[in-house]
């Protein structure tokens, strides 16, 4: 009986510890004026910030990087010099590619379009902007995803009276791209929608009033890589507001989560469902908070963990939940910020084992807000499990199982000796995809889960390093 006490004790410790590691705030900007609307994604160990900033008069777009999974950043860099109104910038990377996405009037005081930008070699330059839309509308809110050479975007467009969600793609990275097509089955209805991709599956969620003027949450998916849609799929109905979606997915499940009214017309929560069948059906709503006031949800699924930020309108906080088992149950929320004073819309990325969150605040001033950062180490680290504490003898790295594998695969490791371990893994061209370890270790045996369901099918490697030891093996992903 004493041994599941100290079992028991074990875990309930190692889950407290690793949720309990988020870190003292980081400012990121200084600068003045507004820094707002700033996105985060990951690539490898890298991590790039994008937002808009007012420090020069004008609104510009501004970008910046940690190549060391948050702990060092690299100085701002503006990448746009034009007078007039830039938004909402969007921001996805892929292998050594950045792509950006906002809106803005460059043509004329009520003509809103989409432009890109992008930089191929992870961030250090940056190409020309390039006009995607020209629309007799207003084109707005846009969303940036990328996989491999694929890169989708969907936005906000008046053009056909109304709202509607329009989308566009390049295949080539970037260098060329489609006709405009209307996305949602009713046009003058939609609003902030939210995209997100696994490999050919691409699943789009957004608030909709086409029902008696009353916002629901509609879902719809494509599974040949943007060519064709399904049907709109109203996945609330409530008498009160459902909106702000926000969406992740991998291969198989798709999660959902919003900010919902019918609990009190003054009090909005935040809702989660999913799908376990890439989007063909889904699970029961399920409220997350208690009067939370929540606003701006976000969420990101990374293996069995899904990811959950949002900021409260009443006393403008940041505040986090995490799932460790696909959004079956879920930890206590905690509070990530000590603004006093204003923190808002929270953005979500992780590397390897840490998870971090951006925000934007206001607690150097009204008039002066900033971005603030912080990360949790141990955050994102389920996937790597202790099989063995017997001392052994040599490093070793075994071939990973099942091999070849979709999308899951197991790698063992052996460390002799306690030191700093790294394992990390790379695509056909040396670029470092994902990395599984970064951390001082005790000896022992282990076994890290690598889950590829954002990657495509191909040839990867995986290297182990640690003390004087390195070793490299190849895998294969087939879907």
């Amino acid at each position: 009986m004493r041994s599941v006490y100290i079992i028991f004790f074990y875990i309930t410790f190692f889950v407290v510890t690793g949720y309990s590691q988020w870190q003292p705030d980081i400012r990121l900007t200084n600068a003045n004026g507004f820094s707002t609307n700033s996105e985060l994604t990951s690539s490898g160990s890298s991590l790039h910030a994008v937002w808009q900033d007012t420090r020069d008069g004008n609104t510009e777009i501004f970008y910046k990087r940690s190549t060391n999974e948050g702990i060092n950043w690299e100085a701002d860099v503006q990448l746009t010099n034009i007078p007039n109104g830039k938004s909402l910038p969007t921001i996805s990377a892929t292998g050594s590619s950045v792509h950006i996405v906002w809106y803005e009037n460059r043509t004329g005081t009520n003509d809103f379009e989409i432009y890109y930008k992008r930089s191929t070699d992870m961030g250090v330059t940056w190409e020309a902007d390039v006009r995607l839309t020209n629309s007799a509308g207003v084109s707005s809110y846009p969303i940036i995803k990328s996989e491999a050479s694929a890169v989708n975007v969907i936005w906000s467009d008046t053009r056909s009276g109304g709202s509607g969600i329009y989308y566009k793609r390049s295949t080539d990275g970037g260098n060329s791209w489609s006709d405009d097509t209307l996305l949602n089955d009713t046009t003058g209805t939609s609003s902030l929608a939210s995209l997100t991709t696994t490999g050919s599956n691409l699943h789009l969620a957004w608030s909709d009033y086409r029902n008696d003027g009353d916002y629901e949450i509609y879902y719809k998916r494509s599974t040949n890589g943007g060519i064709s849609w399904s049907a709109d799929t109203r996945l609330t109905n409530e008498l009160r507001i459902s909106e702000s979606p926000a969406i992740t997915s991998n291969s198989n499940e798709v999660h959902i989560t919003w900010v919902d009214l019918r609990d009190s017309n003054i009090n909005s929560e935040v809702y989660y469902k999913r799908s376990t069948d890439n989007g063909s059906t889904w699970g029961p709503d399920t409220r997350l908070t208690v009067y939370a006031h929540a606003m701006n949800p976000a969420i990101l699924l990374s293996g069995a963990i899904v990811h959950l930020s949002w900021h409260n309108s009443t006393g403008s906080e940041i505040h986090y939940r995490r799932s460790l088992n696909s959004g079956s149950s879920w930890e206590t929320g905690i509070q990530l910020s000590s603004s006093f004073s204003g923190a808002y819309q929270p953005n979500i990325a992780v590397t390897g084992s840490k998870a971090h969150i951006i925000w934007h605040d206001v607690r150097n001033g009204s008039t002066n807000s900033e971005l603030y950062y912080d990360f949790n180490p141990t955050g994102n680290a389920i996937g790597i499990t202790n099989i063995s504490t017997e001392m052994p003898e040599v490093y070793i790295l075994s071939q990973n199982y099942p091999n070849p594998f979709n999308p899951v695969t197991n790698i063992q490791f052996a460390i002799p000796v306690a030191g700093f371990v790294k394992l990390t893994v790379f695509d056909m061209l040396g670029r470092e995809v994902e990395n599984l370890v970064n951390k001082n270790m005790n000896a022992g045996t282990y076994l890290a889960e690598w889950n590829a369901s954002n990657y495509p099918s191909g040839i990867f490697f995986y290297r182990l390093v640690s003390d004087d030891f390195s070793e490299v093996k190849k895998m294969i992903l087939v879907k």
